[in-house]
């Protein structure tokens, strides 16, 4: 039996990819490489020594997920498939409401097909929308504030909603707040195509000589310096938050909610501070007019995952700078692989596989 990773090429898809076969699992992933890489799974597969099956597939194209469930013994589903650019989603809202949702249920619908009711959604905490109380629990009031988040936020009532008709199926439903980092081999990490819209990459492409200065979206905050304050954690940390999640989820037909953040916030100066001591290099930066919509202070309270779960985030902020740095450093470039050459090859065959199986 095999857990199925949608977007497992991704950024924090292919680091939950490498901590399920460390910890002795099957996989099979599904990914179009829209907005991530094959070599990352190359590079898993270098890492961990496994081979898995990885099928080039969009979420769109039933036939072929269906496909995907007929060749393989499917236990539960860890989702992260989908587009994810904020900036974006504000630009082509009905690409992201036909990709996110319309792929979310053909994923569904599948499942319950061949009977695979386990789902570990990837969630975000930009379903809370703005909240002026600190740290945020899975109770508060959800609002998001742009079409990625309600597309986040309306597959989350469609779990709900698929939940209370079927209680044969276990679902959690993953919150998390800031991602960064990288493994600590350097051999995989955040590789965003074109101009990043995440703070690390970009510092760290600044760093690296790829990009001239870092902007900084406003300093009147009623924080520590006047920059805004998130909830960073170390992208191992929160692969690890998915792997009890499923734990939980294949032990247990409910549906739950869980935040995964350190509960600990740093302003954008305190990360550039601490990414400047890891990398022993100056970071540029400029204060720029503040994004609308943006609020000073936002970090999670992750206690019901703690007690839950048994997860607690254990990487602090220098580790996160200096895991970060040592793969970028290590892969300027990224994986350096052009995409608009690999997408064609991809396109001609139904799936591949990664390493020798």
């Amino acid at each position: 039996m095999a857990i199925l990773i949608t977007g497992g090429a991704g950024y924090i898809g292919s680091h939950t990819c490498l901590e399920l076969l460390n910890a002795g699992h099957e996989i099979v992933v599904i990914d179009n490489f829209s907005n991530s890489n094959p070599e990352s799974l190359e590079r898993v597969c270098k890492l961990t020594g496994k081979d898995f099956k990885t099928y080039f597939v969009d979420l769109l194209d039933k036939e072929m997920l269906e496909k995907v469930f007929l060749e393989n013994e499917i236990e539960a589903v860890i989702h992260f498939a989908g587009l994810k650019a904020v900036g974006e989603s504000v630009e082509l809202p009905l690409l992201y409401y036909q990709n996110n949702i319309t792929g979310t249920l053909n994923l569904l619908e599948v499942m319950k097909h061949f009977n695979v009711k386990k789902l570990v959604f990837s969630s975000s905490a930009t379903v809370y929308g703005l909240t002026e109380r600190f740290p945020i629990s899975e109770d508060f009031p959800v609002g998001a504030l742009n079409p990625y988040g309600r597309t986040k936020l309306m597959i989350e009532e469609i779990l709900k909603d698929l939940y209370i008709s079927d209680q044969e199926w276990g679902i959690s439903i993953l919150r998390y707040f800031n991602p960064i980092g990288a493994h600590k081999s350097g051999m995989i990490g955040e590789d965003p195509f074109g101009v990043p819209n995440n703070l690390m990459p970009y510092i760290t492409q600044v760093a690296v000589g790829k990009l001239t200065q870092l902007n900084v979206f406003g300093n009147h905050y009623p924080t520590v310096d006047g920059t805004g304050v998130r909830d960073y954690i170390h992208v191992v940390d929160l692969a690890k938050g998915h792997l009890m999640a499923l734990k939980k989820t294949c032990s247990t037909g409910k549906l739950e909610s869980y935040n995964l953040g350190t509960g600990n916030g740093y302003s954008v100066l305190e990360v550039v501070s601490a990414f400047e001591r890891a990398s022993k290099r100056k970071i540029p930066f400029k204060i720029v007019e503040a994004r609308k919509g943006d609020v000073a202070i936002c970090f999670a309270d992750p206690l019901k995952a703690k007690k839950e779960l048994g997860w607690v985030a254990e990487k602090g902020i220098d580790e996160m700078c200096e895991d970060a740095w040592r793969w970028q450093s290590l892969n300027p470039n990224g994986y350096d692989v052009n995409k608009d050459l690999v997408s064609p090859y991809l396109k001609s065959s139904e799936d591949f596989f990664v390493g020798n199986k």
